[in-house]
């Protein structure tokens, strides 16, 4: 399967945010973005060319589908399958991005990112309601529990959550038994849930012009 494979930061940098994408790194004085903000490449500091509206609506679909993790393909497949559910479309697409397995996994703090979370989904780490799952856009559904295999427990990343313990950044639509490192979906979840300033009516725009 095709995958990124250069600096994550450079993301940052070219959607002008933070996404993520490192995990705690993100949060300290080490993050690539804090050091620099600008876009990558030779032209990167020069001034900006004013944007048109399709550039606008690109970098926001680029922004949300590079923070998930998810390629293009899949990414108009959840928008078509937002856009045939009852409610808001751009609601409807972010929710399924949530409820994907690697991103639960990621909010469980079962990985530091996405990323690593993924990682643990495809190399048969988790269980969902008690069945090994290794596909990490598996679409989790309220009332599922999430959790690490018996057999994975002893990992040093499972470790430090069963003594430490959640750090308190847990959604509401989540609870986490962090000893017996399980999880469940108590809800669908909501528009403000989530912690990156998006524009998703902008994300529709794009794919209905």
């Amino acid at each position: 399967m095709a995958r990124y494979t250069d600096s994550v930061c450079r993301q940052c940098r070219r959607e002008g945010c933070k996404l993520f994408l490192k995990g705690e790194r993100c949060y300290s004085a080490k993050c690539a973005f804090t050091k620099r903000a600008t876009p990558p490449g030779q032209h990167g500091q020069a001034r900006q060319r004013k944007q048109s509206n399709y550039g606008i609506q690109l970098r926001e679909k680029q922004k949300v589908r590079r923070m998930y993790g998810v390629l293009e393909s899949q990414f108009r497949k959840y928008y078509e399958m937002a856009s045939n559910m009852h409610g808001v479309t751009g609601d409807n697409l972010l929710g399924l991005c949530e409820r994907r397995l690697d991103n639960v996994c990621y909010r469980l703090a079962f990985g530091a990112s996405r990323a690593q979370a993924r990682q643990l989904v495809a190399h048969g780490h988790i269980t969902v309601d008690g069945k090994k799952v290794d596909i990490p856009s598996y679409i989790v559904k309220p009332g599922q529990v999430i959790s690490v295999r018996n057999s994975s427990r002893d990992m040093e990343c499972f470790k430090a959550l069963r003594e430490q313990g959640a750090d308190g950044k847990m959604p509401k639509w989540l609870t986490l038994d962090a000893e017996n490192l399980k999880g469940t979906v108590v809800a669908m979840p909501q528009r403000d849930d989530i912690d990156v300033i998006i524009e998703e009516h902008l994300i529709v725009e794009f794919y209905s012009r």
